[in-house]
């Protein structure tokens, strides 16, 4: 999937334009939205639940993400089925136990999240990771890019429909390979932020 999605033709959108232009369709959009997810860590300092967790205040995070219910659901629409599929590597890193907290709230509002371990894709990463992206329907997908300590950068829009059929075709399976989020909430106990060398920092 890599391969064929860094080989297709695409338009590159900043941060601004990007997020402009998939809202403006995702608020109008019907059916299923697909979203991969595959890094193991984003920097989110627009969340304050996350900024709470990357200061060391695990209650407080959860606390938070608990007082934006009302606005994770707005970003639910009942006319979009959102289906993501979110790769987690073992042991979980401290952002992702943090993420899964938000993935549950999200489920609550009616998003439809399955995990699936990385060992499950190995055989599809000889070239790299798998790339993040989002389809919105066979005519439309984004690959949502960021730098190198997981911070947005925007996203590259790709209207190659064979591109599109085979990255959609391959996430189905891999969706339908995948488990429900409860097992996994299991494993996302209250864990500290480390910035390091080797880790992203703020």
């Amino acid at each position: 999937m890599r391969e064929i999605v860094q080989g297709a033709p695409g338009v590159t959108l900043d941060r601004q334009a990007y997020t402009t232009e998939f809202y403006g369709l995702y608020r109008e959009m019907e059916g299923v939205l697909w979203k991969l997810e595959r890094a193991q860590h984003f920097h989110e300092p627009y969340s304050p639940s996350w900024v709470a967790w990357s200061e060391g205040d695990w209650d407080r995070a959860m606390e938070l993400i608990e007082e934006s219910a009302g606005e994770i659901a707005a970003d639910v629409p009942d006319s979009v089925e959102l289906r993501r599929l979110r790769i987690a590597e073992r042991p979980l890193t401290a952002y992702l136990r943090w993420e899964l907290q938000v993935l549950k709230a999200r489920a609550r509002a009616g998003e439809r999240t399955r995990v699936l371990d990385a060992g499950a894709v190995r055989h599809l990463e000889r070239a790299g990771p798998l790339p993040e992206i989002l389809i919105l329907s066979r005519d439309l997908m984004y690959e949502v890019r960021y730098d190198d300590v997981g911070a947005h950068l925007g996203g590259r829009r790709i209207v190659e429909r064979e591109v599109i059929a085979a990255c959609l075709a391959e996430l189905e399976t891999l969706y339908d390979q995948a488990d429900a989020l409860d097992p996994w909430l299991t494993e996302a106990t209250p864990s500290p932020p480390v910035f390091g060398p080797s880790s992203p920092s703020r």
